[in-house]
């Protein structure tokens, strides 16, 4: 019987299962701001091509081409996380097809974003337990990337991003 920690190594799952990590690391590493990992997940043709949905209508707002524009998009365009905070891209509902060497998903995702709460100069008043600060939805839509196996390993080729509310950009 193989150990765990032989089973993450050897075990890849079926090809639905690793469709759906791809996904999974991709909502990690833009909650890490960390385009390196990203670049990782796309083809080397990848984009990310991103949609604001309006009573029905898709408008598409802008396209990243090729894991270097997506590496920098995520590591250097995007607002940092502010002091305390943190964000969490969650995906549910994941519809997921896959015929020879390609897959799509479908998969509903809402951003949380966290704020901790800062610690009075005094402390914490007397009786105060549990977790204090906030965390608020800020994001909500879909996710239907195409994925491709290159080389044996499932990656993104075309991310599509769905918002459901606007999206707006300095300058508009």
């Amino acid at each position: 019987m193989k150990s765990n920690s032989e089973k993450k190594l050897t075990d890849t799952g079926s090809d639905e299962r690793q469709v759906q990590q791809v996904l999974a690391k991709y909502v990690r590493a833009a909650d890490n701001l960390d385009g390196e990992a990203m670049k990782e997940l796309f083809t080397k043709d990848g984009k990310v091509e991103v949609f604001y949905v309006n009573s029905g209508i898709a408008e598409r707002l802008f396209v990243l081409n090729g894991p270097d524009e997506i590496a920098n998009a995520i590591s250097n365009l995007m607002a940092p996380h502010p002091a305390g905070g943190w964000s969490h891209h969650t995906t549910n509902d994941h519809i997921i097809e896959v015929n020879g060497d390609v897959a799509d998903i479908d998969a509903q995702f809402i951003r949380f974003d966290t704020l901790g709460a800062i610690r009075p100069q005094g402390g914490w008043p007397a009786g105060t337990v549990g977790l204090m600060g906030s965390v608020t939805a800020t994001e909500a839509g879909y996710y239907r990337p195409t994925l491709k196996k290159e080389d044996g390993i499932w990656k993104l080729a075309t991310h599509r991003i769905f918002h459901d509310l606007p999206f707006v950009m300095s300058g508009q």
